[in-house]
Formats: structure tokens, C-alpha cells, sequence
């Protein structure tokens, strides 16, 4: 397995699916993160590939107790007042290294790991889901405790997993995953992994923007059913956080979007939440980054 992996991502559903060998994990509101130990380093990979371990230091220093070979994927989020925060772990995601630091002395991160895609004896993403779960707990107890690096709450229990879901919005949850137990670990989309969540929004692929890319005034975003559609104009928040994570546009090229306006191409890698109730027009309102 060579850096980075292509990550396994969950379908979104209105509601959960129940039947044999359904499990189900608490959704943290946090960023996508995979942990690779290598043989002298630990390096930590954001959802688009992206080599983020300076936004995460302090996560990549407890990742170094794990034995080499072994990749975990999982969740990074930042706890808050009791309180996990999506805001504070975009903060640090879009600072450098050194503001990082700064962020992860008030505020230290936690991964909350779901799944091991290899071990020192190799890959093991071909694996059942509930083979690779037992694995990974396995790995995560030779750490020592207390460790920022923890296991996601899992169960075969629709309804504790119902309970989750109503009861612990208001401590940052966001959802809840199902994974099929006799499921391998696929890269991309699969009808093994679904997600419920509180929030009405979908997930849309920024491919490109208008206004300068250290200024976007709008996103191009690619919608779930294939559609590319300019976002409402970004407010100067957002516009900054978009602005840090566009790497590698190419000025000169330019695409149209389905209502025929143009836009400025960039690399593909980076997803925002549109609200769900406007996709369906030609103008959609990105909420934030992915």
C-alpha cells in the first residue's frame, strides 16, 4: 500500500438499514484523517490525499506507539467546552504548522479511529468489516491510556444505534454509519457503508471557482447526481477556508457550469456541504468546507 490511499466512503440514507450483520458507529463532526506508521515517521492523510500531519502534530506524536505498518482511518475532531466542534478542527486544519501547534495547546485533538486498513504483517482491507474491527482493537490496545487515539463506538444494535443518533446531537455527533459486517473495506462510494446524519446538506466536489482563487467569490461544484453548478457568493469565512485549501489551478483553464457560467478550473480533492434543499436549482448554498 503506497501513500495516500483512496478512502471507502459512506452512501447518505434517510435512515438506517437494519437486517443480519449490520453495525453501527457514532458519525463524529470532525475531518477525515488516515494515520500511517511508518517504519521511522507517522504521516496523516486528509480524505482528498493530502499529507496534513503538520495541522495534526500532535496526533502524529501518539500515532509513534503504534507498531510500523499499521494505517488506521478515522476521524480528527477537536473537543470543545465538552462540545466536539467542527469549527475548531477546521481552524486547525486551515492553519500552519506552527498556529497548529499553538491550537492543539488549548485544544488537543483526539482521533477517533473506525477501521485498520493494514498491519505490520501486510493489507488487510480485503477483509471483513467485523475481522478488520477485531484487528483494529487489537492494535489500539497495545497503546498506552489514556492515548488521543481511540476507538470509534460501535454496535449490532439498530436501536442503541437509533438512541445514539437522537440523543447525542448536542455532544457534536453528527450521525450514525452502518457497515455491512461481511463487507471488505472499498475505496470510493459503496452500498456497504451508510450514513445517517442531522444536518440537510449533501456532499458536492469543488471543481472550480470564480474571482481570484486567493479571493473565490463562488464555487463550481459537482453534485451527487453529476451536475456542476455555481454556489451562491461565499462569505468572507468561507471564501478564506476555500481559498487556503485550492492547490494546483491552472489559470488558463476554464469549464461551464450547467446554467452556462464560467468558471476557473482546479484540482479535484476538495468537497464542501451544499444545503440539500438547493440542489435542485441552478444556484446552490455551499455551508462548508469537507
Amino acid at each position: 500500500m503506497e501513500f495516500p490511499v483512496d478512502v471507502a466512503l459512506a452512501e447518505l440514507v434517510p435512515q438506517l438499514p437494519t437486517g443480519p450483520r449490520w453495525w453501527y458507529e457514532v458519525k463524529m463532526d470532525g475531518h477525515r484523517t488516515v494515520l500511517w506508521r511508518l517504519a521511522d515517521t507517522v504521516r496523516l492523510q486528509a480524505r482528498s490525499g493530502r499529507d496534513v500531519t503538520g495541522s495534526w502534530m500532535d496526533l502524529a506524536v501518539a500515532g509513534m506507539a503504534l507498531p510500523p505498518g499499521v494505517v488506521l482511518d478515522g476521524e480528527a475532531v477537536v473537543v470543545v467546552d465538552g462540545k466536539v466542534s467542527f469549527e475548531a478542527a477546521q481552524s486547525r486544519a486551515a492553519s500552519s504548522p506552527a498556529r497548529a501547534r499553538q491550537l492543539a495547546e488549548g485544544h488537543p485533538a483526539l482521533l477517533i479511529v473506525w477501521d485498520v486498513l493494514a498491519l505490520p504483517t501486510g493489507d488487510v482491507r480485503a477483509r471483513p468489516y467485523e475481522q478488520r474491527r477485531a484487528l483494529m482493537l487489537d492494535v489500539l490496545a497495545g497503546l498506552p491510556s489514556p492515548s488521543p487515539i481511540q476507538v470509534v463506538s460501535a454496535t449490532d444494535d439498530v436501536e442503541v444505534a437509533r438512541v445514539w443518533y437522537d440523543r447525542l446531537v448536542a455532544s457534536g455527533v453528527e450521525g450514525v454509519v452502518a457497515k455491512l459486517g461481511s463487507a471488505p473495506y472499498r475505496a470510493g462510494r459503496s452500498s456497504s457503508w451508510k450514513k445517517v446524519r442531522h444536518a440537510e446538506t449533501v456532499d458536492a466536489e469543488v471543481v472550480g471557482f470564480t474571482g481570484a482563487a486567493g479571493r473565490p467569490r463562488a464555487l463550481a461544484v459537482r453534485l451527487p447526481d453529476g451536475r456542476v453548478a455555481l454556489s451562491q457568493r461565499l462569505g468572507a469565512r468561507l471564501a478564506a477556508q476555500v481559498a487556503a485549501a485550492l492547490v494546483g489551478v491552472a489559470p488558463a483553464a476554464r469549464g461551464r457550469a450547467a446554467g452556462g457560467e464560467s468558471f476557473t478550473v482546479a484540482e479535484p480533492g476538495l468537497l464542501v456541504e451544499v444545503l440539500a434543499g438547493t440542489t435542485r436549482h441552478a444556484v446552490v448554498t455551499v455551508t462548508r468546507v469537507r
